[in-house]
């Protein structure tokens, strides 16, 4: 008889990279591991290594405080929001004051990252998140709930430039990428493969668009979160958030290259948007 083997006892054991890799892909609903070694091949070397080596500021504030405002700048800087580091510092840490409107959004999107510190990764949670997030986003209908509208991503220059997920599937593509990202948190996964889920993850999730607005927000927290619960205290201070606003048009392509429409999208173009946040330590 065939002898079952759980994730438990698959990823404690000393077992190849390349076997947990193929049991993963064997669970995984919506996520695939197939650029994994393209991705891990790309690197000269361990994102672990890179993030030791890096020479931490002297800073006059909490260190934790400090990257968080880090990233609600410029996570909401890519959404257009005109809200720039130095103010918000200012605002958070100075208690400089400025219109309530122009520290607003950046505020509830700064209370989700603290959020993130104190709860596990999962999809109920991540639909806290989103309300804290898009208090003063969307109206309270639409905060923290699925949408069941069609969605369309519009560009600059008033077109189409993505189109999501069916109403009919969000629902259920979205419970399959966070029965996932169970799967991924049950299981010890070398730096490589941390840095390189996080990164699927947020693409996926971005995909999918399961809110009215946010979804951009929501899955560059869902990438950090994802770090924090692998990596703990050390991943606070990757800035993927500030890597993604300075290479904004890169991340625009890089999304593009996927297709225009949830129903045809190839994840097999996806290897460069992955390589986004593990280039940048």
């Amino acid at each position: 008889m065939e002898k079952s083997v759980g994730i438990e006892s698959i990823s404690k054991s000393k077992i190849s990279p390349l076997l947990l890799s193929e049991y993963l892909e064997n669970k995984f609903k919506i996520l695939t591991s197939r650029l994994l070694e393209a991705y891990t091949n790309e690197q000269k070397e361990s994102p672990m290594k890179k993030i030791g080596d890096r020479n931490q500021p002297e800073l006059s504030v909490d260190y934790f405080q400090f990257y968080k405002s880090v990233s609600t700048v410029y996570s909401s800087k890519i959404e257009g929001e005109e809200i720039d580091f130095d103010s918000y510092f200012k605002h958070k840490f100075l208690q400089v004051k400025f219109r309530p409107d122009y520290t607003r959004k950046a505020d509830d999107l700064y209370a989700a990252y603290d959020f993130i510190d104190e709860n596990r990764l999962s999809f109920e949670n991540v639909k806290r998140a989103h309300a804290i997030l898009s208090k003063h986003l969307l109206p309270q209908s639409q905060q923290g709930f699925v949408r069941t509208n069609p969605m369309f991503v519009i560009n600059s220059d008033d077109q189409i430039e993505y189109v999501a997920a069916d109403p009919g599937l969000v629902l259920t593509e979205t419970e399959k990428l966070f029965e996932d990202v169970e799967v991924l948190l049950s299981a010890e996964l070398n730096p490589f493969e941390i840095f390189y889920y996080a990164a699927l993850i947020h693409l996926v999730f971005v995909k999918i668009h399961p809110f009215q607005d946010g979804n951009g927000r929501t899955a560059r927290l869902i990438e950090k979160w994802f770090l924090m619960e692998h990596l703990g205290e050390k991943a606070v201070s990757v800035q993927l958030e500030k890597n993604y606003y300075l290479n904004r048009e890169q991340y625009y392509t890089n999304l593009r290259k996927l297709g225009l429409e949830y129903s045809e999208l190839d994840y097999a173009n996806s290897l460069e948007f992955l390589l986004m946040t593990i280039r940048s330590l």
